[in-house]
């Protein structure tokens, strides 16, 4: 059985940890708020992009688009951008990422593809180098320090793109986590290049919104032509689904982040009660067992 000293020691431990998880659910809360908003001021913008792409993308099909729009014609190289955090104590949040990103190399390499990875964070770096650390080509980290700018996104899709130029990757896929609520991220995998025309049909409301405008039987007429409008878009849209995935996973880190600190709270605090209850039974034994050995030394006399 633990002494006293040992258990007041534990005690004093326990309630450390407890201020420092309290302080940190609180910093995350104050974060959670600001990053939920710019999430809902992003998604609009992007998801009525990614459906202005999609209509455009459709009116030339059959043509010859942009290879941003037509792809390379193959297949083989696989660039996946995974997005996590640069600290952890945020739950499942980066493991979730992680895992559906191993999940789809593991699937891509069965089929003889090749793959190459790029980490936006630095979680994500460490947790998939244990396995695949030659495919990594670079890890850009600190992307939401001091608060996400499109400046940084803007330089992700230039790295991407002339890699895409340079015959490096066939297919991009992008992976985060989109915000829900606090307590539910949903990790997302989005096909950047070629571009996916169906991803935003996903969206549920993006998809009713489209409805409703089919429905009403507008048409649109696009000056310049086309194709001269998706080359200028497209490569500025590679940019905006990058940045707006940056925003949900910031969103979504700090949520996970206050989630996680408020269990690890309420757990400190029971085991605060469990460690207090077992002090004052072993103090109390101890009482008990000076009484009798003063009680029976005193009898012995």
């Amino acid at each position: 059985m633990a002494s006293l000293k040992e258990l007041r020691s534990r005690i004093s431990s326990v309630k450390s940890t407890q201020k420092i998880t309290s302080a940190m659910k609180m910093v995350a809360a104050a974060k959670l708020r600001r990053a939920q908003e710019q999430v809902e001021a992003s998604r609009p913008y992007a998801e009525r992009m990614a459906r202005m792409l999609g209509s455009l993308a459709e009116s030339v099909k059959g043509g010859n688009g942009p290879k941003l729009l037509t792809g390379t014609g193959k297949d083989d190289v696989h660039l996946l951008i995974v997005a996590t955090a640069d600290r952890g104590l945020c739950g499942a949040f980066n493991s979730s990422i992680v895992r559906d990103a191993r999940k789809h190399i593991e699937q891509l390499k069965s089929e003889g593809k090749t793959v190459k990875i790029i980490c936006i964070g630095r979680k994500g770096k460490d947790l998939l180098r244990r396995q695949y650390a030659d495919d990594i080509l670079e890890t850009v980290e600190n992307v939401t320090k001091p608060r996400p700018s499109f400046d940084k996104a803007h330089a992700i899709a230039q790295d991407v793109l002339q890699r895409f130029d340079d015959g490096e990757f066939d297919v991009c896929t992008l992976f985060f986590a989109r915000f829900k609520s606090a307590i539910s991220q949903i990790v997302t995998r989005q096909q950047l290049v070629p571009f996916d025309e169906g991803h935003s049909a996903a969206l549920e409301q993006a998809e009713e919104e489209a409805e409703a405008e089919k429905q009403s039987g507008f048409v649109y007429d696009y000056e310049p032509e086309e194709e001269e409008i998706l080359k200028d878009l497209l490569p500025r849209n590679l940019a905006v689904q990058i940045y707006k995935a940056i925003l949900e996973n910031n969103a979504s880190e700090n949520g996970a982040r206050m989630t996680a600190m408020d269990n690890a709270t309420r757990n400190a605090e029971e085991m605060i009660d469990d460690l207090t209850m077992l002090y004052n039974r072993t103090r109390q034994a101890e009482i008990t067992k000076e009484l009798i050995e003063i009680i029976s030394a005193k009898e012995a006399m």
